[in-house]
C-alpha cells in the first residue's frame, strides 16, 4: 500500500514539475516576451557600441598627442592656434598687416 502511494506521489510531483516547465517555456516563447528580450539586447548592444566608440576616440586622442610630441608639433598653450588654409605652408606667425591673400583683420 505504501509503495503505491509513494509512486502515485512521485508521478504527481513529476507531472506538476513537467507542466510548470512547459508552461514557463511557452511563456518565454510568446511574442511579447520575445519582443522584450530583443529590445533589451538591442539596448545592451547600443551601450556596448557607444562604450567602444568612446574607447576608440580616447585612444585616437592619446595617439595623436604621442605623434605630435614625437614630431615636435606641440604648441605653446599661451599662443593662439594657427589657422591655415589647405596646402598653405606656414613658416612663422604673420606680422600685423601681413595676413596673406584673402585674409582681413578683424
Amino acid at each position: 500500500m505504501f509503495r503505491r502511494a509513494f509512486w502515485f506521489g512521485a508521478g504527481a510531483a513529476a507531472g506538476v514539475w513537467a507542466t510548470t516547465k512547459v508552461h514557463r517555456k511557452i511563456q518565454s516563447l510568446a511574442p511579447e516576451s520575445l519582443a522584450l528580450r530583443a529590445a533589451d539586447r538591442a539596448v545592451d548592444t547600443g551601450q556596448r557600441v557607444r562604450a567602444f566608440a568612446l574607447d576608440v576616440r580616447a585612444g585616437m586622442a592619446q595617439r595623436e598627442d604621442e605623434l605630435q610630441d614625437a614630431l615636435g608639433l606641440t604648441q605653446d598653450p599661451s599662443e593662439p592656434p594657427l589657422r591655415r588654409l589647405p596646402g598653405e605652408v606656414v613658416t612663422g606667425r604673420p606680422e600685423r598687416g601681413e595676413l596673406g591673400p584673402g585674409r582681413r583683420e578683424r
